[in-house]
């Protein structure tokens, strides 16, 4: 069984992550990270240093709404590390490698893209606090509804950050269901719904936390998702 638990990395979770996994008692924890973005994480270095100007303000502006919920970005991940390390519990990380993410993410995007790109981020980092916390207001509720509006407006950022991501690691945590039982896997909420389409289609037993269950301390009652029958 794999439980997909959609987190958000600017959000104050660390104590619904040590519900979940003290209620679960997972055979391993699974993160949404590679072995680079893990050192960085806990070295508190979370902006690669070869990353596009784009990804770095983007990653500055996160970091700005972070620190208005008074956590580090990433919180949830290194709650995860910290009571799997604590419980002897393996860790898998099931990410791409983020250099890659980001060289190929650059490429593709076009002249038009970059530029919005960055004016995106430029305008997240000039705006009011109160401006951009009206704008986040239930945000986790409109999760999939805002991955369609990013799929309109920047195509080529959705399909390599969010498709291609959903792809990679649902075949990492479809090999590891070989291996062990009961699996959760700390995800951004807005890979939950892909990740979880394709695990079903190879009928793997799938069930799903979203970050509004976690946000509206939601009893852990799960979505479970079987796939078709062969």
């Amino acid at each position: 069984m794999i439980i997909l638990v959609g987190t958000g990395h600017v959000f104050d979770l660390s104590s619904k992550i040590i519900q979940l996994v003290e209620e679960i008692s997972p055979d391993v924890i699974c993160i949404e990270l590679d072995k680079k973005r893990y050192y960085s994480l806990l070295s508190e270095d979370t902006t690669p240093k070869r990353a596009p100007l784009a990804y770095r303000i983007l990653s500055r502006f996160q970091h700005r709404i972070a620190e208005w919920h008074g956590v580090r970005v990433g919180e949830e991940m290194i709650t995860a590390i910290r009571i799997a390390n604590e419980k002897n519990i393996p860790i898998e990380l099931i990410d791409m490698d983020a250099e890659i993410i980001f060289k190929k993410l650059w490429k593709s995007l076009s002249l038009f893209e970059k530029m919005k790109l960055v004016f995106s981020g430029i305008l997240g980092l000039v705006k009011s606090r109160s401006s951009i916390e009206r704008e986040m207001a239930g945000l986790e509720n409109r999760v999939d509804d805002i991955m369609k509006e990013v799929e309109k407006s920047f195509p080529s950022l959705k399909k390599v950050l969010v498709d291609e991501r959903d792809r990679y690691m649902a075949e990492k945590l479809e090999n590891l269901s070989t291996r062990f039982e009961r699996i959760i896997a700390i995800v951004g909420d807005s890979h939950v719904t892909g990740i979880e389409k394709l695990l079903s289609e190879k009928n793997i037993e799938v069930k799903t936390i979203r970050l509004k269950d976690l946000k509206n301390d939601v009893s852990f009652s799960f979505t479970v998702s079987y796939g078709p029958v062969a």
